[in-house]
């Protein structure tokens, strides 16, 4: 078994008569701390219109309480829904990836897509459907689609606008890049293809694993597409709407911009000095970005997100990473 992974996963529970041979769809749904919203999660799953077989292998991340696997392995013992739980014993986001998308491939001999949903999200019934139709209608390995956030609390109107809340692009169709794995549909081929670990552990506590992984895929010649319809919402909780989470999360996200773009231009020559020439152009446009954001939608925080990716960006340079996974209350 690549990389010993086999031996860090373990079987907590199962759908009785479950035939891995009929199912064409498998969906990883990585799970930590929130059993709760994970049961709203899978009830999504189970109302999904599609005559496709379809199969959920849940994946929990904390080896030791295990709250998720105790709330929904009964539910998957008694057929409630169908596919199996399994417990990723590395803690670290990407270890519960890629613990999921190696038993989809290994455990499922028919799998032809591989669909990825986070267990703070509610698919809509046409979900499966709606993505597999768009990677068959554009030809294409990888789609994604929107994560339309669901705020708690009452945040300020305007945060809500904020770039690291909007999805990356509006309209359906073959897209230059995807970024992330929270709402995506994979066609086994990519599996088949990438190296194993799917998902490079370096990126297990500062997210950021997905994103490589579509970036690596992209190199390798697999065409991504966006799919407007198929939007998932997303909860997103009162503590993620403050000024300091969104900041930290801009700052993040050019510090995670920086480095995907250092291991693009690795064999690269001047591959190194061309990202930081440009993390420098950003930086010194991002003035001028930020005042054109301020004219059109008049909030602050929204309008200084270039200043704060650029900045990211910088410091990533000087080992600045922001773990935001390695707290679990963040």
């Amino acid at each position: 078994m690549k990389h010993g992974l086999a031996d860090q996963i373990s079987l907590v529970a199962q759908t009785p008569g479950l035939d891995p041979d009929a199912v064409e769809i498998v969906v990883t749904v990585p799970t930590f701390r929130r059993p709760e919203h994970l049961l709203r999660t899978l009830d999504s799953l189970a109302a999904q219109q599609t005559a496709r077989r379809i199969a959920v292998i849940v994946i929990e991340n904390e080896a030791d309480e295990r709250a998720g696997a105790a709330a929904c392995g009964p539910k998957f013992a008694e057929g409630r829904y169908s596919g199996l739980v399994i417990v990723a014993h590395r803690r670290g986001n990407c270890h519960a990836y890629n613990a999921g998308w190696f038993t989809a491939l290994t455990r499922f001999a028919n799998l032809r897509y591989l669909a990825v949903i986070d267990d703070d999200e509610i698919a809509p019934a046409d979900w499966i459907e709606t993505m597999v139709a768009t990677s068959q209608a554009h030809e294409c390995a990888l789609v994604g689609g929107p994560q339309w956030p669901v705020f708690e609390g009452r945040p300020r109107p305007g945060w809500t606008r904020h770039p690291v809340f909007v999805p990356h692009y509006r309209a359906t169709g073959p897209v230059p890049a995807l970024f992330s794995s929270g709402n995506l549909l994979i066609r086994r081929d990519v599996l088949e293809t990438m190296d194993q670990p799917f998902l490079d552990p370096v990126f297990n506590f500062t997210g950021g694993g997905d994103a490589d992984f579509l970036s690596r895929a992209r190199s390798k010649g697999f065409a991504q597409a966006w799919c407007a319809e198929a939007g998932v919402h997303e909860t997103v909780p009162e503590n993620r709407v403050s000024r300091d989470w969104i900041r930290k999360r801009s700052l993040r996200n050019g510090q995670l911009s920086a480095l995907i773009e250092h291991r693009r231009r690795a064999g690269q020559r001047f591959g190194r000095l061309v990202t930081i020439a440009r993390t420098l152009a950003l930086l010194a446009a991002s003035p001028l970005r930020a005042a054109a954001g301020l004219a059109r939608g008049g909030v602050v925080l929204n309008a200084l997100y270039p200043v704060h990716v650029a900045a990211g960006r910088l410091l990533s340079e000087f080992g600045y990473a922001n773990e935001q996974y390695r707290n679990p209350a963040d």
